[in-house]
């Protein structure tokens, strides 16, 4: 069974090309076409100076020593492939022709027959390059399983709370789904996170939180299950539909678990009285813009002081793991390691 579980990371770093795709930053055709004019006449200067540096064992049907245009000409018609025919141009003024009229069609010529071939070489080998450099220093990232309405979401406001695009791994049997992430700059990875091995490719076993946004309550447990096996250390946080599935998440190894029918019904019996605190609460779970609950450590010198009587709103203390209310007794006297939880201005801090 365990042999099985690492079909997908035994695998040579080429062979994942298609199922892990690490994001590029997008370039125009036209960019990509002047690269390729570059790098032919890069080669067909490089070849020039070397022919150059050995004239003297050239010479042509006249027998002359070669000058610098000969050189040129020799180099153009031999990176062509054009090669020798019954016709040669042998005047100055025929080789400066072929050179400056006749090589540049047969470059464009050569970029339109087999550019996209080449394209689709290169890539697949940069793919393959930076799949090999990923796999070997991924560590301490988020894993989000699942990039449908919640996953999107979740990922929008990781990034709204200062983490990086690059530090989010994707994992979805959805081609759809994942070009959207990937077109949002998200490494990802093709398969069914039930698998051990699906997981271990998103280097599930280094990361420091694991999200499971998926669609179905028994694949979130199922996948739950899969990835606290893996990852013992990492934070698992679960979504599901109904609350009954809730003990199921947590005995699975879930840290938190969020019911997602039941937090939009309070949300919707609140608006029925207070249609605003929706407007509050939707503004306090956007990271990136108004106010917006956050964590940061205790200081020392707030050590031994009440939670109560500090210049921020502070809502709790996260304490050993655990949540402690601010208005509980535990909470008048801070311990050095405690977190607190508060509302920020992201704006004001922006």
């Amino acid at each position: 069974m365990e042999a099985l579980d690492q079909t997908l990371t035994t695998q040579p770093d080429h062979a994942l090309v298609g199922t892990l795709r690490i994001p590029e930053t997008p370039v125009s055709p036209a960019r990509k076409i002047a690269m390729r004019v570059l790098y032919a006449l890069l080669a067909l200067f490089s070849a020039v100076l070397i022919v150059y540096l050995d004239r003297d064992g050239y010479r042509d049907v006249q027998d002359n020593e070669l000058s610098f245009l000969d050189c040129l000409y020799y180099a153009t018609v031999s990176l062509s492939t054009t090669g020798y025919g019954d016709i040669t141009p042998f005047t100055p003024s025929a080789r400066l022709i072929n050179v400056l009229v006749i090589t540049p069609l047969r470059v464009a010529f050569l970029i339109v027959l087999i550019g996209t071939t080449v394209e689709t070489l290169t890539e697949a080998s940069r793919q393959t390059l930076k799949i090999q450099q990923w796999r070997k220093k991924v560590r301490d990232h988020i894993v989000v399983i699942g990039y449908g309405t919640k996953g999107k979401t979740a990922v929008s406001a990781m990034i709204g709370d200062g983490a990086k695009s690059g530090e989010i791994v994707i994992v979805d049997t959805d081609r759809a789904a994942l070009d959207r992430a990937d077109r949002a700059g998200l490494v990802t990875v093709h398969g069914d996170a039930n698998r051990a091995d699906v997981l271990r490719l998103a280097g599930a076993q280094h990361a420091k939180a694991i999200v499971v946004a998926t669609n179905s309550d028994p694949t979130a447990v199922l996948v739950t299950l899969t990835a606290r096996e893996l990852a013992p250390n990492a934070k698992i946080i679960a979504s599901i539909r109904e609350s009954e599935n809730q003990h199921l998440l947590l005995q699975s190894g879930a840290n938190s678990v969020v019911v997602s029918s039941e937090t939009a019904g309070r949300l919707l019996g609140m608006a029925a009285n207070t249609p605003t605190v929706v407007e509050l609460i939707e503004d306090l779970l956007t990271p990136d813009a108004g106010f917006a609950i956050s964590e940061r450590d205790v200081t020392t010198k707030e050590v031994g002081g009440s939670a109560r009587h500090l210049p921020d709103i502070v809502l709790g203390v996260v304490r050993g793991g655990s949540l402690v209310r601010v208005d509980a007794p535990e909470a008048d006297a801070m311990e050095l390691g405690d977190r607190l939880l508060y509302i920020r201005n992201a704006d004001a801090d922006r």
